[in-house]
C-alpha cells in the first residue's frame, strides 16, 4: 500500500493553479503534430472537477463557432503545461451540466470578485 502511495506522490505536480467549478480558465496543452510539439490554448468554463490525487481530472467547455466543445484533462498530466485563471465564477453546484443545454446569455456564469 505504501509503495503505491509513494509512486503516486512522485507523479504529482508541485504547482497546480487554484481553480474551481464555474471558473473560466486557459489550459496550455501540449499538442504533437508529427515530430513537432507545440502548445495550444483552450479557454472555457470548468464544468466539473472530480476524484483526487493523481487521478484528478477536470472538464472545460467552450463554444467554438456555435458548437459546444468539451475536453477533459488529467490535472497532473505532463501534457498540461499550465493553467491560467481568467475569471472566478460564482456557482452553487459541483457539476455544471445544465450549461450544455443553454445558449447565449443564459449560458453565462456570474463573476465572483476576489
Amino acid at each position: 500500500m505504501d509503495y503505491i502511495k509513494s509512486i503516486e506522490d512522485a507523479q504529482l505536480k508541485s504547482e497546480v493553479a487554484d481553480f474551481n467549478v464555474g471558473d473560466t480558465i486557459k489550459v496550455h496543452a501540449k499538442v504533437k503534430e508529427g515530430n513537432r510539439e507545440r502548445i495550444q490554448i483552450f479557454e472555457g468554463i470548468v464544468i466539473k472537477r472530480q476524484n483526487g490525487g493523481v487521478q484528478e481530472t477536470f472538464t472545460v467547455r467552450k463554444n467554438s463557432y456555435g458548437c459546444g466543445v468539451e475536453k477533459t484533462w488529467p490535472l497532473h498530466s505532463p501534457m498540461v503545461e499550465k493553467i491560467e485563471v481568467v475569471r472566478f465564477g460564482k456557482v452553487r453546484r459541483a457539476k455544471l451540466f445544465y450549461i450544455r443545454k443553454r445558449t447565449g446569455k443564459s449560458a453565462r456564469v456570474k463573476e465572483q470578485i476576489r
